[in-house]
């Protein structure tokens, strides 16, 4: 179907142009799932870090790096070792006929890694009871201590259920096929008890969490949704964070109330894409508004397949990201000379491509998808290169899609949350699981440690607690 000639008018004009909008978002949508059916994976939109990559002699340094690191954590493991004796048959000399062989050395090593699959330990506390003579007093050993009352599972089998589906995305039921594998039965109501009761003991550090949060200058925030038992409506799982600090909310519908109990009444930059349900924080008096321009980079690459010289606009996209990424391989992320940076360098490149956004706004159907990217684009331009006046706040939203992650993946797997409660149980123990990992500490020591302590630990010092900022007990 030609293009409809500008000059020419006629009743027919709008449903041909309507006609060519949809023509070509059906090719790009073809496209797009033949890519994901069966296409390879290079075909597909790549991934920001993977274009802005270095050389080969810069992917082969971080190749040894990665395996010095590997090789130091091997070196960590538990070792044994095995004699292995030469063969009787082979301890006589083929030439002079001797078998009066000597060692040379410590012997050739080998080393082979094995699996030791896990186990479970009964620890039994024998207390001892002492009673006096007169018959009038008798006294018991305390009782070890609990995570909480009445449970008879230790910190260490809790933690490992905690992250095993809070991090690891294993259903309860798999677990229990997994524990009664090893032979240890634990019915999975046993494991639900735990999980949600350990949740609410931890619930004043994930809303502590989440309160430093919305404290933060620059916040980042996304949404994904997910089943929940009794109802056909999505219930939604919200993800807030700043720099290090990863938080969820639960929330039983996508309205904008969530974000606004969350952020309502803070100040700072919000970097979130264009939903509307953003609109009651980032009003007059609230949070200045960031977008992402990784979502105008997705909208740009669809129109790609119909619009070849979409490439023009993604390749600009391209070297600002390629700022960013030698910023930060030189450590000077947030700093003045970031900044810098982005007014010299960034805002041609985001000029560049805003004049080319205006030289084609024109040339494409505004229901086309190419038609429909070039007005995302334009009509959020402020909101786009807010990064550019600000270190602290990033060129896109990614982080908190990548936070997502795991909620997307544990949907797949166990597929629906029971109720409401149950929601922000887990939303709380997200929280503390994926801001330990953004800290590089042990989740499963991390829980270890304080289920132990949270419930006498002084609550104005609750801060001490949490993972960014947690000493083992030892240590405090």
């Amino acid at each position: 179907m030609a293009t409809p000639d500008p000059e020419h008018h006629c009743d027919w004009r709008e449903e041909a142009i309507e006609a060519i909008a949809e023509r070509d978002r059906l090719r790009a949508e073809i496209e797009r799932l033949k890519r994901q059916l069966k296409g390879h994976k290079t075909e597909k939109m790549p991934p920001m870090d993977r274009e802005v990559r270095g050389d080969a002699d810069d992917a082969a340094a971080e190749a040894r790096r990665k395996r010095k690191e590997n090789a130091v954590a091997k070196a960590r493991l538990a070792s044994e070792t095995v004699d292995s004796k030469v063969p009787d048959d082979q301890r006589q000399c083929p030439k002079c006929g001797r078998d009066d062989l000597k060692s040379v050395g410590d012997g050739k090593p080998s080393t082979v890694y094995e699996y030791v699959p896990g186990y479970f330990r009964k620890r039994v506390c024998r207390r001892e009871t002492l009673a006096c003579p007169c018959g009038d007093y008798i006294v018991n050993a305390p009782a070890p201590a609990r995570t909480t009352d009445g449970t008879q599972y230790g910190p260490s089998f809790i933690a490992h259920l905690i992250i095993s589906k809070c991090s690891d995305s294993i259903p309860l039921y798999r677990l229990e096929k997994h524990y009664r594998r090893i032979g240890v039965p634990i019915s999975r109501s046993t494991m639900t008890d735990l999980f949600h009761r350990h949740a609410v003991l931890l619930s004043p550090l994930s809303a502590r969490l989440l309160a430093r949060v919305a404290a933060s200058e620059v916040v980042q925030a996304d949404e994904t949704s997910i089943k929940m038992l009794g109802t056909t409506k999505r219930a939604y799982i919200w993800t807030f964070l700043s720099e290090n600090l990863i938080a969820y909310r639960f929330s039983a519908s996508r309205s904008g109330k969530t974000p606004n109990q969350v952020l309502g009444g803070t100040s700072g930059t919000l970097v979130v894409d264009m939903y509307t349900g953003y609109n009651h924080v980032t009003t007059v008096g609230g949070r200045t508004r960031a977008a992402c321009l990784a979502h105008a980079r997705r909208k740009l690459f669809d129109a790609r397949a119909s619009v070849p010289e979409a490439d023009e606009a993604l390749s600009l996209i391209r070297e600002v990201y390629i700022v960013e990424h030698k910023i930060k391989e030189r450590g000077l992320e947030y700093s003045q000379t970031h900044l810098s940076v982005r007014r010299e360098i960034s805002a041609g490149f985001m000029e560049k491509l805003k004049k080319w956004l205006q030289e084609h706004e024109g040339s494409h159907p505004p229901k086309s998808l190419m038609g429909s990217a070039i007005a995302y684009c334009l009509k959020n331009w402020t909101e786009l290169t807010r990064f550019l006046d600000d270190p602290k706040i990033p060129p896109d939203n990614n982080a908190s899609e990548s936070a997502l992650r795991a909620v997307a993946l544990g949907r797949k797997n166990f597929l629906f949350v029971g109720h409401e409660e149950a929601g922000e149980n887990i939303a709380g123990l997200y929280s503390l699981v994926a801001t330990c990992e953004a800290n590089g500490v042990n989740p499963y020591e991390y829980l270890q440690d304080v289920m132990m302590r949270v419930s006498t630990h002084p609550a104005d010092r609750v801060d001490e607690l949490l993972p960014d900022r947690w000493k083992p007990a030892q240590d405090a």
